[in-house]
């Protein structure tokens, strides 16, 4: 994931206190198609025209960029602001926005303004198809949604089961390296990881996203280090400070495609393809004896 994108997908936040609008209700089923949604993170966006109903979008947020589409949209939230004049003058009957990642201010004062708000959850691997039939329900795309859906569902089945024998592997997902952040077992990530037939080492922490010291990675001695790729080539080299850690000795460190595996949308199970293929170089580096340092 991008440090950037990762940041603003954190952050939205209300920059201007201007008069309430003139909100439309929202319109009912027989007129849905007329439907206008703002969407307040970028796979939020992903999620709309996944399921058939891109035309529906007129706004979104920053570091929309998929499909080619939606970058042609208007902009209306970064990571700092939300233009509210512009959601005024894009006058959307919905806006959609991320559980994990919308401020509850933000949501509660644009509720507060008229504004139609639906929350949605993308935590966990089957919260993304729960959420494709939301919105499909919700722009009444419910056929297309449950077939995206349940091809989605039917995707981690058959990646998980492909690794269900694979021998298990110690994995440590670095979010970030100043400051150190990983996932606990709650994050979609983890899942993956999972799926993919290895283990997070910090699987048992509480917080979704911690902050964990160094001293902690090396006394779980990962076999594997994973983190997106950012474009970044120095990303592991850190951690060659430690030579003892498993995934030294093994040389076992990959980059993952970050904009597949940062949102919660279908592309997860791309994201799941080059993990997978990943952890099972590294299990070859591993049982094959090769040693590095």
């Amino acid at each position: 994931m991008r440090r950037s994108a990762g940041i603003a997908a954190l952050l939205f936040f209300l920059g201007s206190c201007d008069p309430e609008p003139d909100i439309q209700r929202l319109p009912q089923d027989g007129q849905r198609k007329e439907l206008r949604i703002v969407t307040l993170a970028p796979h939020l966006a992903e999620l709309v025209f996944a399921v058939g109903a891109g035309d529906m979008l007129v706004g979104v947020s920053s570091f929309t960029d998929y499909p080619e589409a939606a970058q042609r949209l208007p902009v209306v939230s970064d990571a700092f602001v939300t233009d509210r004049e512009l959601l005024v003058l894009l006058h959307p009957d919905l806006l959609l926005a991320w559980e994990s990642g919308t401020p509850a201010h933000v949501i509660d004062e644009l509720r507060a303004a008229g504004f139609r708000m639906e929350v949605i959850r993308t935590r966990s691997l089957d919260d993304v198809a729960s959420a494709l039939l939301r919105i499909g329900e919700l722009t009444d795309h419910m056929a297309a949604a449950g077939l995206r859906a349940q091809a989605y569902r039917d995707g981690v089945a058959q990646r998980r089961m492909l690794h269900a024998d694979a021998q298990p592997i110690r994995v440590f997902y670095q979010v970030s390296m100043h400051p150190l952040y990983t996932i606990n077992a709650d994050h979609y990530i983890s899942e993956l990881i999972s799926v993919c037939g290895g283990n997070n080492i910090f699987s048992d922490l509480v917080e979704l996203a911690p902050m964990v010291a160094v001293e902690a990675v090396i006394e779980r001695d990962p076999e594997v280090l994973l983190a997106a790729d950012t474009g970044q080539t120095d990303t592991f080299d850190e951690w060659q400070r430690w030579p003892q850690i498993a995934a030294n000795r093994y040389d076992n460190h990959f980059l993952l495609p970050a904009a597949e595996l940062g949102r919660a949308t279908p592309r997860l199970l791309q994201a799941a393809d080059a993990m997978c293929s990943a952890l099972d170089v590294a299990r070859g580096n591993r049982d094959g004896g090769a040693i590095h340092g």
